[in-house]
């Protein structure tokens, strides 16, 4: 595959290194105004850093746009004429519908929105994507790129915004619950680092635990309690505390948020 990372800031980097590190490229661009700092990429062989938006389209064919939302049209605006029938557009772009892009480069293009996470920096990001009618065509191709990151699903647009929340904003909601944890098993004894160690490590492990058997988190809940144990009594406490219904309305709050961003 032919890629072009159009603004290889923090996350179009962590793109590039995924699909770098898993040989998914047969060549790469990576551009960026300033491009000193990401020479680096170069000893690839085949990356090529450049500063020139128009050079990277004209010689790649999937175009992963991951600029800051205030210059994306004006750089869509700048290639749009280089666009042909073999191009693949993938916006990482929050809050930039598809069409939108379609008002600048047309419907007819092969046109794909993501929205992966932070967690894409290590491998693990939960990435929803969705596409205009003819990038249908295409999605699987772009699943296999972040899939090489983490995990993908395909939704529909209108719940990217609902998404953004669960998957983005949710790394901060998880780690502020890693936080809480860790300070619980301090307050129990261990130094802070043992702490946030076994509350990562635990964290992690019920995640996986979920993923690899396709349990429902009850299912695996019900393993570790026992009658009348320190389980079901913590468990319940935390309820009586109102932890799951915080947790549910702190994400409704988020989209309630965000909603209005996007009609302001």
């Amino acid at each position: 595959m032919k890629i072009a990372i159009i603004g290889a800031g923090n996350l179009g980097l962590a793109i590039a290194k995924g699909i770098l590190h898993s040989n998914g490229a047969t060549t790469m661009y990576l551009t960026k105004r300033n491009t000193e700092s990401i020479k680096e990429f170069e000893k690839y062989g085949n990356v090529t850093v450049t500063s020139d938006n128009q050079e990277a389209v004209k010689n790649s064919d999937i175009l992963v746009f991951a600029v800051q939302p205030g210059h994306f049209a004006s750089i869509l605006e700048e290639t749009k004429e280089l666009l042909t029938e073999k191009h693949v557009v993938i916006s990482t772009i929050t809050g930039f519908g598809i069409s939108k892009i379609e008002e600048t480069i047309g419907s007819d293009k092969f046109i794909i929105r993501s929205m992966p996470n932070t967690a894409i920096s290590v491998g693990k990001s939960m990435t929803c994507i969705c596409s205009n009618e003819l990038g249908k065509k295409r999605v699987d191709l772009a699943k296999a790129i972040f899939n090489r990151m983490g995990h993908t699903m395909e939704i529909p647009e209108e719940q990217m915004q609902a998404a953004t929340v669960i998957c983005a904003s949710g790394i901060a909601f998880w780690m502020r619950l890693i936080r809480a944890t860790t300070q619980g098993a301090i307050q129990l004894g261990f130094d802070a680092k043992e702490a946030q160690e076994l509350a990562m490590h635990t964290c992690n492990g019920a995640a996986s635990l979920l993923i690899e058997s396709g349990s429902h988190p009850e299912e695996e809940i019900d393993r570790v309690t026992t009658p009348k144990g320190c389980t079901i009594e913590g468990l319940n406490e935390m309820e009586h505390q109102g932890l799951s219904s915080s947790l549910i309305r702190g994400i409704v709050s988020s989209f309630e948020k965000i909603s209005q961003i996007r009609k302001g």
